[in-house]
């Protein structure tokens, strides 16, 4: 499967409210809940117009993971990306139609492919001890884990800690910029 990125547009906001209304289980299975009120129509066009606000603003970057078709298949974040520490931290998503498909790894690639352009030096990612296939996409994208939080909570009835990455642009690195 061919996949892309593409940075979140004011048009997108109607089908990205599809793919989380029909992944909203599946997700939060993985990762803690967004919150009922996220799932309301009002709601979510508000955060959306709030997305579409700190991307302009360049502290954030959002992306869908599409394929060839256009479907939304994803969504990739680069957020607090700091102006002096030239860091930003990784979350991402993959519809449960399209896990174990190389989507995450893939689209990940892509972002860190681009990354010269987008000025950063590191990547910080989190995930759960929970979540295996995330913490191998993460390795896979020569992510180093660096710490596992000693705070543990429950979600879904299970038992998690906080699993800490990072990634650094090597290219920046050996050209000392």
């Amino acid at each position: 499967m061919r996949i892309f990125i593409e940075k979140l547009k004011a048009a997108d906001a109607e089908s990205l409210y599809t793919f989380e209304i029909e992944n909203r289980t599946f997700f939060e299975e993985m990762v803690p809940t967004r919150g009922d009120d996220y799932y309301k129509p009002e709601v979510f066009k508000a955060r959306h117009a709030s997305l579409l606000a700190e991307q302009a603003e360049g502290t954030s970057l959002f992306y869908l993971i599409k394929d060839e078709g256009g479907s939304i298949l994803g969504r990739m974040n680069l957020t607090d990306i700091h102006q002096y520490g030239k860091a930003g931290d990784l979350g991402y998503r993959v519809g449960q139609n399209y896990t174990g498909k190389g989507v995450a790894k893939n689209a990940l690639k892509l972002l860190l492919e681009t990354i010269d352009e987008l000025d950063v030096e590191e990547v910080r990612a989190k995930t759960t001890t929970n979540n295996i296939a995330s913490q191998k996409v993460l390795e896979q994208n020569g992510f180093r884990r660096t710490e596992t939080g000693d705070d543990e909570f429950e979600m879904n009835g299970q038992m998690c800690k906080f699993v800490h990455y990072t990634w650094t642009n090597r290219q920046a690195n050996q050209t000392g910029a």
